[in-house]
């Protein structure tokens, strides 16, 4: 919520997480995609103050309530900023993504944590595993 434009690198495609001294998570750099590219260019050219998430020409603290509105109006009153996260690591696990990578986007310090939750969404988790049932 803290995050300000001046740590959006648009021309390296980085949004830089940490705040000065205070890197939390582990997370320092992240790289943008395409699509948040898009959506931060619009969103930067009808900024009104210096924070990249802001309401009424102030920084908001807190999306929670907003969230649950926007879930609740999209039908999926179940999903949570979480929900967003995990699905986030699934996908990057169910496309090959190496753990090692996936750790350092979510912020994890310690990858294990990372693995013993996603592994078993990674196609080659199990491959070994399958190879051998196979016969002949």
């Amino acid at each position: 919520m803290d995050l300000t434009w001046d740590r959006v690198d648009f021309e390296r495609g980085v949004i830089m997480l940490a705040n000065g001294a205070q890197t939390r998570k582990g997370r320092a750099t992240v790289p943008m995609t395409d699509t948040a590219r898009r959506a931060l260019l619009e969103a930067y050219a009808a900024r009104t103050t210096d924070h990249v998430i802001e309401f009424g020409g102030k920084a908001m603290g807190r999306i929670r309530k907003a969230f649950e509105r926007a879930a609740e109006a999209a039908g999926l009153a179940w999903v949570t900023p979480h929900a967003l996260r995990h699905s986030a690591a699934v996908w990057m696990a169910e496309a090959g993504t190496p753990m090692a990578q996936i750790a350092q986007m979510l912020g994890h310090t310690n990858e294990k944590i990372t693995f013993s939750t996603y592994a078993r969404f990674s196609p080659a988790y199990l491959r070994g595993a399958a190879s051998a049932l196979e016969v002949g």
